[in-house]
């Protein structure tokens, strides 16, 4: 299976708007990595596109990640950013993040300025970088659900 295939089993898993979305953000972020790798990730939690210049995890710049009802952009060294409008979420020691309603909001000012200033420090490496290149780096086999539960699935979890 070509890795593009598997990528669309790996959204195919998510509801079709939900789906709709993250493939959205997916690509908006490689027109803005023209050259550098993709690691693609159907963790436990989340599918997950990195960027990055290299094909280390370590030193990917941005990521998103489909949950089953929204979509997250993380910024690998986000804790460390000057974000003016206070948009960044998170506490832990490094990664901030936003939680995107729809891959249009990657087009808002304030987020593309966080973007600019991610990508900034690591600029030199992505031009010397090869044409982007995709790489399913993990599969987990154990996976949490990518749909919301339904209507009838949350009514007998309530129950127990």
């Amino acid at each position: 299976m070509s890795t593009q295939a598997e990528i669309m089993t790996f959204l195919a898993k998510y509801t079709p708007e939900l789906a709709r979305q993250l493939q959205g953000a997916r690509v908006k972020l490689q027109a803005l990595f023209p050259q550098g790798f993709e690691l693609v990730y159907d963790n436990y939690n989340a599918l997950v596109f990195c960027f990055g210049p290299t094909d280390r995890a370590s030193e990917a710049v941005l990521s998103i990640a489909g949950y089953p009802k929204w979509i997250t952009l993380f910024f690998a060294k986000g804790k460390t950013m000057e974000d003016p409008t206070g948009i960044l979420q998170g506490s832990g020691s490094t990664v901030r993040s936003i939680r995107l309603g729809s891959p249009e909001e990657l087009d808002k000012a304030e987020v593309q300025s966080l973007i600019i200033q991610a990508i900034q420090p690591h600029l030199a490496a992505l031009e010397r970088a090869e044409p982007l290149r995709t790489i399913i780096k993990s599969v987990s086999e154990k996976q949490r659900a990518r749909r919301p539960p339904s209507p009838l699935q949350a009514m007998k979890k309530k129950r127990k």
